[in-house]
């Protein structure tokens, strides 16, 4: 309400600067024109008339020729001067008046933002940056859900920021609200299944896997879901149902897919693995070849990844590569040679070493 008091009071101000100028050229117009100056023409011959300036017959004969001039300027500016302008300042004030009011509605419906509310004054105080920090964006985002808690898009867009900031439990409602303002979907439903897992600690509870089989409901080829549903399994001690579902997902999985790297190590890591993680491409090109030939070329490119590393030990994610390879072809002492073998490669880098255990973690291993 306020914003449209202060646009009438702008509009009011707008039409006063317009009809101002109209009613003072109105009222100006009886002190200097025609009529004024005879009259003084007239009082001139007067006075010359008593100082003996001027003859009587000659003044008689000024005296007609100015008063018919007077009248006929008289005349004139009682008829059609003072109407021409009486309805141009009619039709001005009326455009003034309706026109101006009309043609700002016009513009500012299509243009403008009626229905977007005040802005809360801390973030007027918030200067619009490209170097916001993700939790200014948020309250900004919150704030605007908070009067708008309809707003589908919104909450959709949310919804993975919280839990790429660790805030699982508004992110499960923020996922909640999107599924309900801006439809479900399989992969929102995966979302809202690994928000709760990140809430509940890494555990696929209950409701989660609930929320996994919904995904797989809506969409057969949902990635998560699938990963989810493996890691409950191995969570519930079937480590082969996990095996299983894991398999699978690599059999039908696209060559550049991004998570067949993780569904591998989940893989090693329940003792179903058949293959060992190296590229997409290597995978590929070992389809059509018998068992033998597979197993001879994989053994083939293990051991020129082992002597590319001895080479330069600072490639953690190879050395990862190697370790799991190693376990996946069953050669265990060689596993532990190489992840010896990194170790000291990388001993010197804290932050590599810190990648290093973080990775054979995963695998199994002791940091």
């Amino acid at each position: 309400m306020t914003l449209w008091f202060v646009f009438a009071l702008m509009t009011a101000a707008a039409i006063f600067a317009v009809l101002l100028p109209l009613g003072l050229t109105g009222r100006a117009r009886g002190g200097g024109d025609e009529t004024t100056v005879y009259k003084d023409q007239l009082a001139e011959i007067e006075r010359d008339v008593a100082a003996d300036l001027i003859g009587t017959r000659e003044a008689e004969a000024a005296r007609v020729e100015i008063g018919r001039r007077l009248l006929a300027a008289a005349d004139k500016e009682a008829n059609a001067p003072l109407q021409s302008n009486t309805r141009l300042r009619r039709l001005a004030a009326v455009l003034a008046l309706v026109g101006l009011p009309l043609v700002a509605v016009a513009i500012y419906l299509p243009l403008g933002s009626p229905r977007l509310g005040d802005f809360p004054l801390a973030a007027r105080a918030v200067k619009p940056s490209g170097d916001q920090s993700v939790e200014t964006l948020v309250a900004q985002v919150e704030q605007h859900l908070e009067k708008n808690p309809t707003d589908g898009r919104g909450w959709t867009v949310l919804a993975p920021v919280l839990a790429r900031i660790a805030r699982y439990d508004d992110a499960v409602r923020a996922f909640r609200n999107a599924i309900t303002y801006a439809g479900d979907s399989a992969d929102r439903r995966a979302d809202l299944g690994e928000a709760m897992v990140g809430a509940a600690g890494g555990v696929v509870t209950t409701e989660a896997k609930s929320e996994f089989d919904r995904a797989l409901s809506l969409n057969a080829d949902e990635a998560k879901a699938s990963y989810y549903l493996g890691l409950a399994a191995e969570q519930d001690g079937r480590a082969q149902e996990a095996a299983a579902i894991w398999r699978a997902m690599l059999e039908k999985a696209p060559a550049g897919a991004p998570w067949r790297e993780l569904v591998q190590t989940a893989l090693t890591r329940v003792g179903g693995g058949t293959a060992p993680a190296l590229s997409d491409s290597t995978i590929a090109a070992a389809k059509d070849m018998n068992d033998s030939d597979r197993s001879a070329m994989i053994r083939s490119m293990v051991e020129r990844l082992a002597t590319r590393l001895k080479q330069n030990g600072d490639d953690v994610e190879g050395w990862l590569r190697l370790v799991r390879a190693y376990l996946v072809m069953g050669d265990q002492e060689k596993a532990k040679s190489a992840l010896n073998d990194a170790r000291q490669a990388v001993a010197g880098d804290p932050e590599r070493l810190r990648q290093l255990n973080d990775g054979l973690k995963n695998l199994g291993f002791d940091g």
